[in-house]
């Protein structure tokens, strides 16, 4: 669906955000700052926070297009886009089999690997599977253990031993049935945000407390951004260039942000998140603005491009 801007602002745009996952107060946040700069520039816009009847609020406000501003389950895994959808609603981000894939870390990283791309070696642990039989497995360390479909690092924890390693299992198992075991990668910590096809600023991550957790992510003063990452051209170019084609192969669409560890002139992909956060610590914003986008102006950008699965 091709909008233009004038087109929009006779819309009843629904920001949808807070839900179900243990992503919420993130999601809340960010939903707010898209709905005050919405509301600010002129647009009619309601925030919603989704719940389980979330078809009898989008009705109820007669929504017309949805900003999708919901992290995690129920709204960054594909469950949200197939009910707007069967509402025939057109929302922002990425469609229902992109959403679903980006959102499992496993099925990502397989994917990536079909493709060539670089990732940290990883073994996948499922609830029910040989624990032993796993601590064995495991001789080098450290590791980094997440659930399989969360994000915001939340269950996250490096491990630098067994026993580590068996909390850490118990931590992730909480949130997920299937926990992700990966390769520990010292390095630089880069994102690359990406915007209908084309990647923005990268920028550099240093937390002060030398992880980027979710006190660092979403509490100001706790991590340096550089902007842009310092790194050398060839590698900064590349970085972009596999960060496009890694959201082309998962059908991403709309805004994305693709998560590196970069080691001298070696990368890993770490993971692509299809929702990225809009608060005011966020990283796409950040990138948008050195791009010379305002915060309001990436967020019609995201609602120009709007749309239904073809």
């Amino acid at each position: 669906m091709a909008l233009d801007r004038e087109s929009l602002r006779q819309k009843t745009i629904g920001v949808l955000c807070g839900g179900l996952s243990a992503e919420r107060e993130v999601s809340l946040r960010t939903g707010g700052e898209v709905h005050r700069a919405l509301q600010e520039a002129g647009y009619r816009s309601v925030l919603i926070d989704a719940g389980r009847d979330l078809a009898e609020q989008l009705r109820a406000e007669g929504v017309e297009i949805a900003f999708v501003a919901l992290h995690g389950r129920f709204g960054e895994d594909g469950r949200v886009q197939g009910l707007l959808e069967m509402l025939g609603i057109p929302y922002t981000g990425s469609g229902v089999l992109a959403s679903a894939l980006a959102i499992d870390k496993v099925a990502t990283k397989k994917i990536l690997l079909y493709h060539e791309l670089p990732t940290p070696g990883f073994v996948v642990f499922r609830r029910g599977d040989d624990r032993e039989a796993l601590l064995e497995r495991c001789r080098h360390f450290p590791l980094v253990v997440k659930p399989a479909r969360e994000g915001s690092t939340i269950g996250i924890s490096i491990v630098h031993d067994r026993d580590e390693l068996a909390a850490g299992l118990d931590t992730a198992l909480e949130l997920d049935d299937q926990v992700l075991v990966e390769d520990y990668i010292a390095g630089m910590e880069v994102t690359v945000s990406v915007l209908d096809d084309e990647a923005l600023p990268i920028i550099q991550i240093v937390p002060k407390g030398g992880f980027y957790d979710y006190k660092a992510k979403y509490t100001a003063g706790q991590t340096r951004y550089i902007l842009p990452a310092l790194l050398p051209p060839l590698v900064y170019r590349r970085l972009q260039q596999v960060s496009v084609e890694a959201c082309r192969i998962l059908g991403c669409r709309g805004a994305a942000r693709v998560d590196f560890m970069v080691q001298e002139r070696e990368f890993y992909i770490l993971e692509i998140n299809t929702v990225p956060g809009m608060t005011p610590t966020s990283l796409l914003p950040k990138a948008a603005l050195r791009a010379g986008m305002s915060f309001t102006e990436l967020v019609v950008r995201m609602l120009l491009d709007a749309d239904l699965d073809k």
